[in-house]
């Protein structure tokens, strides 16, 4: 059998190579907090070397270099929680920049510091709950004895007060008004406020001057005067208010902002006469402005404001008219308005004649322009509605003016007081004026 020759066609064998590639190198980012802890400079320094670059550093530059890291941040916090930094930083500037026995003064200095302060506790705790922020500075401020209020040695006044609003109002600058409800609550808290508060406006007024004075200034250094916002100032000082029943409103908005006598307490008594001057009334008047310009606010609408300026106009007596009529010219006419409408829808008749007469009497004696009484005249004249009504009012209103001359001439005849005497000749140029400004305003119609 013939040997079957298969002839076979050689083909070249290709192996397939699986083909491996190198993966992309990872490119590991490495935040500062983490190359920190893997190791860095800062880290590598002895902690007493650290310390001594911070104490090189001012308060301002320490804020900023809190926010390099989160290492860095947790080893400034342990840091200015020393005693030594906190007895250097924080107390020993108490009471520096005046004497116990003469008003604090503000110095520039010592508020450019508080500010840094506030920077540099905002940037530390930047990370934590607001509640835990505000224990954090609890623990940093709490032996501060001028903070604590009734520990406070100034008699006078507490520079700290400045410069410890200052720091606040750095610090939580930006916060939503939750927070800054929460804020108020823990102060209140931390000082005890509203019981001192309640101590004074239940007690005799004038009773507690040192607390009064303590009140004052925490108030106005800490909570109301460090916003250049009218907004924020009105936020504050609602909170102050709010818990508060109306009387007791009018005695603290009186404390807050009420005249002060050349020693320093409050003058209870200067407006039960004739003679309180119109600078001293001037923030009474503003702090009542800015209550009224809340529009939006459902608790201090014009009925209650004309409620408590109503109140406030009797503490701690009923004040002389000229005072009442003063501290209305300054509110504003909206509000002197309200309050003479009210009066005449009342028909308190009496008391509106001789409330004008008085503004009339204070428009000559300050230098206001005496049409601005003849036009309030002309809009009270405009809510009584019959015409009988409106010249019972004119009648009442000339009067008034009669009654008051002869009660002010039997004044300057009973004594020899050069005050007196030029409240008279004040008076009769007063009626003359404003008789003249009527006069006039009929001709210039006809």
């Amino acid at each position: 059998m013939a040997a079957v020759t298969r002839k076979f066609t050689m083909t070249q064998k290709f192996h397939r190579r699986r083909s491996r590639r190198q993966p992309y190198p990872v490119r590991t980012i490495k935040t500062r907090s983490q190359g920190m802890a893997s190791g860095c400079f800062f880290e590598r320094l002895p902690a007493e070397v650290f310390d001594m670059v911070l104490d090189r550093l001012s308060v301002l530059e320490i804020s900023v270099f809190s926010m390099v890291s989160k290492a860095i941040s947790r080893y400034i916090v342990n840091h200015i929680s020393t005693q030594t930094w906190r007895n250097r930083m924080i107390l020993q500037k108490l009471h520096n920049c005046s004497s116990p026995s003469s008003p604090p003064k503000e110095d520039p200095a010592t508020l450019g510091h508080y500010k840094g302060l506030g920077l540099l506790f905002k940037r530390c705790t930047l990370l934590l709950p607001t509640k835990d922020r505000l224990k954090f500075i609890y623990s940093k401020f709490s032996q501060v004895p001028c903070f604590m209020m009734e520990q406070c040695t100034a008699s006078t006044g507490c520079p700290f007060f400045s410069s410890y609003g200052v720091f606040l109002q750095t610090l939580i600058a930006g916060w939503d008004e939750l927070e800054c409800h929460r804020v108020f609550n823990f102060l209140c808290d931390f000082t005890n406020l509203p019981r001192k508060i309640e101590l004074v406006v239940t007690g005799k007024p004038g009773a507690c001057q040192r607390l009064e004075l303590q009140i004052r200034g925490f108030c106005r250094q800490v909570l109301l005067e460090p916003w250049s916002s009218r907004r924020d100032t009105l936020f504050w000082l609602t909170r102050i208010l709010q818990s508060w029943p109306m009387v007791s409103q009018a005695r603290l908005l009186f404390i807050l902002y009420g005249p002060r006598l050349p020693d320093g307490s409050l003058g209870w008594q200067e407006q039960l006469g004739a003679g309180v001057a119109q600078c001293s009334l001037w923030d009474l008047a503003k702090a009542v402005i800015l209550l009224h310009s809340d529009l939006e606010a459902r608790d201090w609408t014009t009925d209650t404001v004309l409620a408590i300026l109503e109140e406030l106009t009797v503490l701690p007596q009923v004040w002389h008219v000229e005072s009442v009529a003063r501290l209305l010219i300054l509110c504003g006419n909206s509000l002197c308005y309200s309050i003479l409408a009210s009066k005449a829808l009342n028909g308190r008749l009496f008391e509106i004649s001789r409330l004008l007469v008085y503004l009339i009497l204070v428009c000559e004696k300050d230098g206001y322009c005496m049409n601005w009484s003849v036009r309030m005249v002309q809009q009270v004249c405009q809510v009584f509605l019959s015409p009988s009504d409106r010249w019972s009012f004119i009648q009442s209103i000339e009067n008034m003016f009669s009654e008051v001359t002869m009660e002010m001439y039997e004044v300057v005849m009973a004594g020899n007081r050069h005050e007196d005497m030029e409240t008279f000749q004040s008076l009769l140029n007063a009626s003359a004026h404003f008789h003249t400004e009527i006069v006039y305003m009929f001709l210039k119609k006809d």
